[in-house]
């Protein structure tokens, strides 16, 4: 099956929880919960349990995991930069630019193991364990600044840098969980894509995106054309092996992370304008993702 239509599973989850959403009983009060719970407690469950069961060890996914790193890095500089052209609104901006290097990990899970398998799932775990916390420094940063808060606290209270960093630091301690255990948390972490993805449908809504429009194309830009060009010359220049160039090709294009409007809300930020980024971003992603795969594959 070509890679675009590996993909078609999730975003049909996406679109059911749009219209759960939209046209039964089950609203969005229910779906705050559900986001709560994925965010809180489910999601967190998976990244820890599919890290320290992981058979990969550091030193073989040195190249994938510093080729992601790459993108996500010039991600956050692109985005940066854009603060520094005439007219830009600060607020705008300091809500905004996230939505150009952060990723939707729930989608980003589940495009892997569809595109490799467990192995796949275990490279983007790894993936994860880097780059959250590299997003989340650069997401929180702006709006701690923009608002006066502390962005050290924000940090250390997030339950994905929670999660992954503990996962980490039980692996390369050798830890291992008893059965019991692995299997309640595999459990967990198993309800976590399907309602994840859900979730995001049910929280797409175009909101506040004409008080920025410039700013808003602008970092769609980034998120959907810029930083996938930048994986497929990284992954070609870099001679990875042709499975997990589809990982990080397709993780370079991943929709923005819908958590984007809740940090955005949560720290005083314009929430309507970033609703309507990760509205845009996943509509987008739907196209550009098997695009972006497409042209890997043409590349040879």
């Amino acid at each position: 099956m070509p890679d675009a239509l590996l993909l078609l599973p999730d975003f049909v989850l996406i679109a059911l929880g749009a219209l759960l959403c939209r046209h039964t009983p089950l609203d969005r009060k229910l779906w705050d919960g559900v986001e709560r719970l994925v965010y809180y407690v489910l999601f967190p469950a998976l990244l820890f349990n599919t890290i320290l069961r992981s058979a990969l060890t550091p030193g073989t996914a040195v190249p994938l995991v510093a080729s992601g790193a790459a993108v996500v890095a010039c991600g956050i500089v692109l985005a940066y930069a854009l603060r520094l052209v005439p007219g830009v609104d600060a607020r705008l901006h300091a809500s905004g630019a996230q939505t150009a290097f952060r990723f939707n990990t729930y989608v980003a899970l589940a495009v892997s193991e569809r595109l490799a398998g467990a192995q796949g799932l275990a490279w983007t775990a790894l993936l994860l364990a880097v780059c959250v916390p590299m997003v989340n420094v650069a997401a929180v940063w702006p709006l701690a600044r923009h608002g006066g808060q502390s962005t050290l606290r924000e940090l250390v209270r997030n339950p994905l840098i929670l999660a992954t960093g503990s996962g980490l630091a039980a692996r390369l301690l050798g830890l291992q969980l008893p059965e019991l255990a692995t299997i309640t948390l595999t459990r967990i972490g198993g309800a976590a894509l399907p309602l994840g993805l859900m979730a995001v449908g049910a929280g797409l809504q175009m909101g506040a995106l004409k008080e920025g429009p410039r700013l808003a194309a602008a970092l769609l830009a980034i998120r959907h054309l810029l930083l996938p060009a930048l994986a497929i010359a990284i992954v070609r220049a870099a001679r990875l092996p042709a499975a997990e160039q589809s990982v990080l090709v397709a993780f370079a294009a991943m929709p923005t992370a819908s958590s984007a409007y809740v940090l955005a809300v949560r720290m005083g930020g314009h929430g309507g304008y970033v609703a309507g980024l990760v509205t845009l971003s996943t509509l987008v992603a739907m196209v550009g993702m098997p695009l972006a795969l497409a042209a890997l594959q043409a590349l040879g």
